[in-house]
């Protein structure tokens, strides 16, 4: 199977209300596979929103709480989950993207490992260590979180060490900055010649206005689907195929010389 159908479930989040943005994100699962999307890929904390003050108020270990809740929602409508959320780990808390399989297995988790200063994240929260690969039928992906996208050297990794045909990511980037993340998606798809797909926030979050703009590309750097600046959920297909079409056409990896650049 090569042929994938993603939701992205662009999400108005409420700062603190928990219950109302799991009623948003059950609703979004529930349409998501009506539509037969296989995986529906949710925002940046999209149950609390940036209250990274009151953290220990909703971060729980994987497996409990909120991550027992996505796992059900998985399971009882049959399509794979990632979405992130407030992880409590040890003493620290991480913003955690985990990926729940349709049967409501917990296939991955990634921690967020470049953390937002301009959001305070460093003072509330923990590093990740760790780039993550996602092994499904459909094939292999990489998992992000927002800020990460400004760091080519993660995307590459998962490209050229992981072989990697898809890099999925949550993100809670700002109206200011959206054409920023419009361009760097597009940039990232292109320069590891893969599929890249990405939900964005929208809408007024405790002050701070999200960009929306989800969007799925393709390893051409074409936009396959974009949505705009309200809560939506957008649904495309691709079919990781196309990624050794184009690796094939232009051999990129087989060109890199990091002897050259790498050193020193």
């Amino acid at each position: 199977m090569t042929k994938l159908s993603i939701s992205l479930g662009q999400m108005h989040i409420k700062l603190a209300r928990v219950e109302d943005n799991l009623a948003t994100a059950e609703r979004m699962i529930a349409e998501a596979a009506q539509r037969d999307s296989q995986l529906i890929v949710l925002p940046e904390l999209w149950s609390t929103g940036y209250d990274l003050e009151n953290a220990g108020d909703y971060a729980d270990k994987v497996g409990d709480g909120m991550f027992a809740q996505l796992s059900r929602r998985a399971k009882d409508h049959s399509i794979a989950v990632l979405g992130s959320i407030l992880e409590r780990r040890g003493a620290d808390f991480m913003n955690c993207a985990a990926y729940y399989d349709a049967g409501g297995s917990l296939a991955s988790v990634y921690r967020k490992i470049h953390l937002f200063r301009l959001f305070d994240e460093h003072k509330w929260l923990g590093e990740g260590e760790t780039p993550t690969m996602l092994a499904q039928p459909w094939g292999d992906a990489g998992l992000a979180i927002c800020y990460d996208l400004r760091f080519p050297e993660l995307f590459r990794r998962y490209a050229v060490e992981h072989g990697a045909k898809l890099i999925l990511l949550c993100a809670e980037w700002p109206l200011a900055r959206v054409e920023h993340w419009r361009t760097l998606l597009i940039a990232r798809a292109i320069e590891n010649q893969c599929f890249v797909a990405a939900t964005n926030s929208c809408g007024d979050t405790g002050g701070t206005v999200f960009g929306g703009h989800s969007m799925v590309v393709d390893p051409w750097g074409l936009v396959i689907a974009e949505a705009g600046e309200d809560e939506c959920l957008l649904t495309a297909e691709i079919n990781l195929n196309e990624v050794d079409r184009v690796r094939r056409t232009i051999p990129v990896f087989e060109d890199r010389r990091p002897d050259a650049y790498l050193t020193g």
